[in-house]
């Protein structure tokens, strides 16, 4: 079992900055990838950025330039640096692990909101 918390939301201003963390405990799969996705209201959830164990990343169009994900495998925690937010960035963020070789993430986070005001 794995357990995923996620902190660092809150309100911001357009153009501002947060900095969202999620750590891991519990039984880790050495070969992981950690995915951050965020749901808006009355929106679908949406893959924002994605880092596997390795360290390769990806990111969803819409925050390429903004956004940055980065992990410490030795602390187990997946951070999300995002920068310039836009008011359509507004949304509840939640970490999420996928197991090797499979997309469709096996543990969430209980998810974070994110607001940002115009």
């Amino acid at each position: 079992q794995v357990q995923l918390v996620e902190s660092g939301g809150g309100l911001v201003q357009a153009g501002g900055s947060l900095r969202l963390s999620c750590a891991a405990s519990g039984i880790i799969p050495r070969i992981n990838t950690i995915n951050w996705y965020r749901q808006a209201p009355g929106k679908q959830r949406e893959l924002v950025a994605a880092i596997t164990s390795g360290g390769s990343s990806n990111y969803a169009d819409s925050v390429k330039g903004r956004f940055t994900i980065s992990r410490d495998n030795a602390k187990n925690t997946v951070d999300l640096q995002m920068n310039s937010l836009k008011p359509e960035d507004t949304a509840v963020y939640y970490c999420a692990l996928s197991l090797f070789g499979r997309t469709t993430p096996a543990y969430w986070g209980q998810g974070t909101q994110v607001t940002v005001s115009s």
